[in-house]
């Protein structure tokens, strides 16, 4: 199926470029959202009567897009999920989740700007793409953790592996020491053992 691009595509092509797509993606996607239109002769036509009135929009979109882009660019986002003691999600992390968190800290982003390539199920820093024009792309980190602490140490550098241990350490230690005490105590009761036997034998005496 033939169409024809109003704005970039990527890996289709540019502005009012003809291109071959299958009819799914073409009525799924490109007519759906407005990037494209059936390439007859009348819509070709009509394409080249308002060519310059797309490219200046597309000009100010691109602007505006380039705008927020910048700011964008490099934030690193806190998803507060549940999970296991090994890190795994219970569900996933969505378009909507990173939509969501990026709206409440002060960019206005659409879960279908969100590109996630690989799916977020397991805790820790992960990139995501934010497509906000054809041809304007910034990536974002997403510190996913089951608490505010968590993320604070995750964001330090430390995985979740790395914290597990920690904590699993600090627990030997703390038993180590209590069984330390509690062999000083007993100690100290074998010391005061034989004085006490002394002081009896003392008073047998008198």
């Amino acid at each position: 199926m033939q169409v024809i691009l109003l704005e970039r595509v990527a890996k289709l092509g540019q502005m009012g470029d003809v291109v071959d797509v299958k009819p799914g993606f073409a009525r799924n996607y490109l007519l759906l959202q407005g990037k494209a239109l059936t390439a007859s002769k009348e819509n070709i036509s009509q394409f080249e009567e308002q060519k310059a009135q797309l490219e200046a929009r597309n000009l100010e979109t691109k602007k505006e897009a380039t705008a927020l882009g910048d700011r964008l660019d490099g934030q690193q986002f806190v998803v507060i999920r549940q999970a296991s003691d090994g890190g795994n999600l219970y569900g996933s992390v969505t378009t909507r989740d990173v939509s969501d968190v990026a709206t409440a800290d002060g960019f206005s982003i659409d879960r279908k700007q969100v590109i996630i390539r690989q799916p977020i199920k397991v805790l820790g820093l992960h990139e995501v793409e934010v497509h906000l024009h054809p041809e304007v792309m910034v990536v974002i980190t997403l510190n996913v953790a089951r608490s505010p602490e968590e993320a604070e140490l995750q964001e330090s550098g430390k995985s979740i592996q790395e914290l597990a241990a920690e904590e699993e350490a600090q627990a030997d230690f703390e038993v180590s020491q209590l069984f330390d005490d509690i062999g000083s105590a007993a100690s100290d009761d074998d010391d005061d053992a034989p004085a006490a036997e002394e002081a009896t034998t003392e008073r047998d005496d008198d």
